[in-house]
């Protein structure tokens, strides 16, 4: 008996000389594959959520579209996850930056959220783009008239022709959209080359850039723009008549009628699916995030122009962004239709949406 305990305490001996130190090789491997493969099948999970709710805003490949900043970048790779989560679950105060957290209002789990960190840590940006592409979700580009050389060279003989030409420029990329390029406005928003504008004294023109007007469809810039950018656009404004007779020729932007017919309504419905879905749900019945549109007491209420206006200019105060310029008056038109024709069938109300 006493020599078969010593053959089995020897052979145990033997198993943990040898054993313990290929286990001790092997396992961290091993737990090395498994959290690759948990982070692909993350990234893989999101890769759909990415494309129907926040390439929208950051672009098919996350290279950011407008004030929306990129997310493919080593700064985002190496940020913490809970720093992240955070971000994504609660958004970012004075931004357009929504909750996405259901717990904070928005529509997504805790598991998705992760899913996306992992995505903004670990995705391939390639792939993510052409599955974007594959869903017919890619987002539409940003419009602005462009501001040409010879535009410049006629503002270089005025006084501050410099300023003048830096005003012309953030005015272009932000405000003509809704103003007119020639600053004689359109349906959605007011001229700026009046007299009246230009009495308003400069302290409180600024003030408007900064802060919007709420209840209307100006809103703030103060986010968006440096102080001396909003400077150089007042100072643009006061200047008007002057950057006029310099011979600038301006593109005609005017908005035509408001159309229906089968192929805008049908192009309306799939713009609604990229741009508005995300946050104003499934057939337009609304989401935690944004109102429900599908209802007798929206569409009977609003008249065309005011759903063109709501779509261009943004609601401010809300996460309702401007489209005016990343969507053409056609765009617009067609969500126009595409809601219009939801009236006959709407409902008189839609139920409140209630957290699962």
């Amino acid at each position: 008996m006493s020599h078969r305990l010593k053959m089995i305490s020897l052979v145990a001996m033997v198993v943990v000389v040898l054993v313990i130190p290929i286990y001790t090789w092997v396992e961290p491997i091993r737990q090395q594959e498994l959290l690759l493969d948990y982070q692909a099948e993350a990234v893989l999970s999101a890769t759909d959520l990415y494309a129907e709710n926040c390439a929208l805003c950051h672009g098919a490949y996350g290279e950011g579209i407008g004030d929306n900043p990129p997310l493919a970048t080593d700064a985002l790779r190496s940020t913490l996850d809970s720093d992240l989560v955070k971000i994504i679950s609660r958004g970012l105060t004075n931004t357009i930056m929504a909750a996405w957290a259901v717990e904070e209002g928005g529509v997504l789990s805790n598991a998705q959220v992760n899913n996306l960190v992992s995505l903004i840590q670990f995705g391939n940006w390639e792939y993510v783009g052409q599955r974007v592409t594959e869903l017919g979700l890619t987002p539409p580009e940003l419009i602005a008239f462009e501001i040409s050389e010879d535009m410049l060279a006629s503002l270089t003989v005025l006084p501050d022709g410099e300023q003048l030409g830096e005003g012309l420029t953030i005015y272009a990329e932000n405000c003509s959209a809704c103003h007119n390029a020639n600053g004689s406005g359109t349906l959605i928003a007011p001229a700026i080359d009046t007299l009246e504008v230009r009495e308003i004294p400069q302290e409180e023109l600024i003030k408007v850039i900064n802060n919007g007007i709420p209840g209307t469809l100006m809103t703030s810039w103060q986010n968006s723009l440096s102080q001396d950018q909003i400077i150089s656009v007042a100072n643009l404004i006061y200047r008007w008549p002057e950057v006029i007779q310099s011979g600038i020729e301006f593109p005609e932007t005017g908005m035509a009628a408001l159309p229906s017919s089968p192929e805008m309504i049908a192009d309306g419905e799939r713009l609604f699916q990229i741009a508005c879905q995300a946050c104003h749900g499934s057939d337009a019945y609304g989401t935690r995030m944004a109102p429900a549109l599908n209802n007798q007491i929206f569409l009977t209420q609003t008249p065309d122009a005011a759903i063109y206006q709501i779509i261009a200019g943004g609601v401010t105060q809300t996460l309702m962004p401007a489209w005016g310029s990343r969507l053409t008056d056609y765009d617009i038109q067609t969500l126009v239709a595409y809601f219009r024709s939801l009236e006959s069938t709407a409902p008189p109300i839609v139920p409140p949406i209630l957290a699962p």
